[in-house]
Formats: C-alpha cells, sequence, structure tokens
C-alpha cells in the first residue's frame, strides 16, 4: 500500500473543558497546527499536564475536539476505516491481568478480525520482536513494567499499522527499560512505520527523533528537526581535564577559562568557545602536561526547553 507523504495532519487543534462549580473554560490545547510525515520518528514533548494526552485522544477518536480538524492518512478522524492503519498505547493502560502475553494478543487480533494460522504466526513474530517469546505463557499480572510497556506496544502493533501512537512510552521505566522501549521503537522506524510519540523525558526524544514539537500550557511553541532547533553546530562551551599541570601553568590557565576546578592532580576546567582552545593546548605541552579529554558542550533539547518555557512561561520554572 501507498501512504501520502503526510500521515498525521491537524488544523487549529482546540480543546476547552469546563471546570469547578462556575463552570470556568480550561483550555487545554490551543489551535495545535502539526504535521507528522511518513516514515519518521516524531516527538511530541512538552511537562506533565501540557495537553499532550488531550491531543492524543482527540486523535485517536476518545474525545471530540471543541474546534478545529484533523487527518489520518488524509482521512478525516470520523473515518473508522482509517482506525485499521493506526496502532495506539495509551499512557495508563488497563490490561486483564490473568490473560497471558500470547492470550491478550490473540484476543486483540481478534478484535480486528484476525484468526487461524495468520493470526497465531503474528503473535510469535511479535513476542519475539518485544523480546517477549520466552513470556507467552505467563499471566501479565506477573509482568514487570518494562515487560508491560512492551507487550502493550505488540498489541498496538497486532494490525500491522503503518502509524504508531505512543503515549509516554518510557514513563515510570527505569534506565534498562527506557532503553529496551527506546531500541524498539528504533526497529519500528527501520520496519518503515511512522511513530508519533509523546514524552517528558528530553533525553530519549533527542536520541530517538527525527523532528520534535514542544507543547507547553496547550500551545504549540517550537516544532522541527532537532538539530536545527538545539543548533547542533554551535558549540555553546568546551570541557577539558588535564592532569599533571604546575602551579604556574595553573595560574595562567584560570586567566583563560571560565570556570577551574582542581582535584588533586587533575583539573577540569570549561573554556567559553573554541577560539581559545590552541592556546591551551600550547600551554599544556609547555607544562608537560598531560590533555585527558577535550569535549564540545553543545545544545540540547532540555536546553531549548528551559529557554523557550523561561521566555514564554516564567512562572512555570522551578525557582
Amino acid at each position: 500500500m501507498t501512504y501520502p507523504e503526510i500521515v498525521l495532519r491537524t488544523e487549529s487543534l482546540s480543546k476547552i473543558f469546563r471546570v469547578g462549580f462556575w463552570s470556568r473554560p480550561f483550555t487545554a490545547l490551543e489551535r495545535l497546527d502539526l504535521e507528522v510525515r511518513a516514515g519518521e520518528v516524531f516527538g511530541f514533548l512538552g511537562p506533565n499536564g501540557a495537553g499532550k494526552t488531550t491531543a492524543m485522544k482527540i486523535l485517536m477518536g476518545l474525545m471530540r475536539p471543541t474546534s478545529g480538524r484533523a487527518w489520518i492518512l488524509e482521512r478525516d478522524l470520523g473515518d473508522v476505516g482509517v482506525k485499521r492503519e493506526v496502532g495506539f498505547l495509551p499512557e495508563a493502560p488497563y490490561f486483564y491481568d490473568y490473560l497471558t502475553g500470547e492470550e491478550f494478543l490473540r484476543f486483540y487480533g481478534q478484535l480486528f478480525g484476525l484468526g487461524g494460522a495468520k493470526l497465531s504466526d503474528r503473535i510469535v513474530e511479535l513476542l519475539a520482536m518485544v523480546g517477549l517469546s520466552e513470556a507467552r505463557r505467563l499471566q501479565l499480572r506477573k509482568f514487570s513494567k518494562g515487560m508491560l510497556q512492551r507487550i502493550g506496544i505488540a498489541q498496538a502493533l497486532i494490525n500491522d499499522p503503518h502509524l504508531v501512537v505512543l503515549d509516554e512510552p518510557m514513563s515510570g521505566l527505569d534506565p534498562i527499560g527506557r532503553k529496551e522501549i527506546r531500541d524498539l521503537i528504533l526497529r519500528l522506524k527501520q520496519s518503515g512505520k511512522t511513530i508519533f510519540f509523546s514524552s517528558h523525558i528530553l533525553h530519549d526524544a533527542e536520541l530517538l527523533c527525527d523532528r520534535v514539537g514542544i507543547l507547553v500550557k496547550g500551545r504549540l511553541i517550537a516544532v522541527g528537526r532537532v538539530n536545527d532547533l538545539v543548533g547542533a553546530a554551535a558549540t555553546q562551551s568546551i570541557e577539558a581535564v588535564v592532569e599533571g599541570l604546575d602551579a604556574e601553568g595553573l595560574a595562567r590557565l584560570e586567566t583563560m577559562a571560565e570556570k577551574v576546578v582542581a582535584h588533586g592532580q587533575r583539573v577540569l576546567f570549561i573554556l567559553k568557545g573554541q577560539g581559545q582552545v590552541n592556546e591551551v593546548l600550547d600551554l599544556v605541552r609547555a607544562r608537560k602536561a598531560l590533555l585527558i579529554s577535550l569535549t564540545p558542550q553543545k545544545g540540547s533539547l532540555e536546553d531549548l526547553f528551559v529557554r523557550e518555557v523561561g521566555r514564554r512561561h516564567p512562572g512555570d520554572l522551578p525557582q
């Protein structure tokens, strides 16, 4: 099947809730304009309460927008048939925990009209893909958090969808569990899937995503390729470690570096930019010291996020 270039698109998508005794309006999502392209990993980022889950529920047909429209594979959200091309894992899924992993996937496969040998083969394939082949007959109530996330992703893939939507797939996982989910998302991309996932864990998104959108208080404040947004070519500072520098050399280094921290025979120092690197290297060689490391410090998604939130909503940053 040939898929359109734009797999998911929203136009001025908004959601307003009425809360409290006086039914005061609360804007959870404000005029969201977004495009997700075929074959990419798109990270939908923002702090807890930013409106990410609200947007995903609208896209999955679980909630109606107050205004605006959205399309999946160029078909309106009201088109039930497009759901066959979508796999979804909500943020806090509930699974009937007395089912085994195999029974769980068979149940969801049957909901899509699958059966027989085709479904059995698909279950074996998915359990192997998510690393749960040996747990196929284990009840879900005995699964760890990471295992539940992986079986949840497997159910989102049971219908072999083109678009995979994951709401906070790495939330609450330990470092090993997060790595397992990251590796799985990369394998899905390599197989040609389009992945749209939300997260407030910026480091994971930076490792995975082709493009990201940052949502704050229901508003999309930045969208684009990770390298473009963080300015990958711009080195913000240089961190270096030197060993065996004498007192005179250390005194000269303190006049050049932004920060110097001595610890025994080793000295860690930070330069403001690349301009002083050669001068410092000449100093290290002249004083017969040893350069242990030289590491450029570049911008990150976290830097971008803190900067943008601080500029637009300074009250949201920790004091």
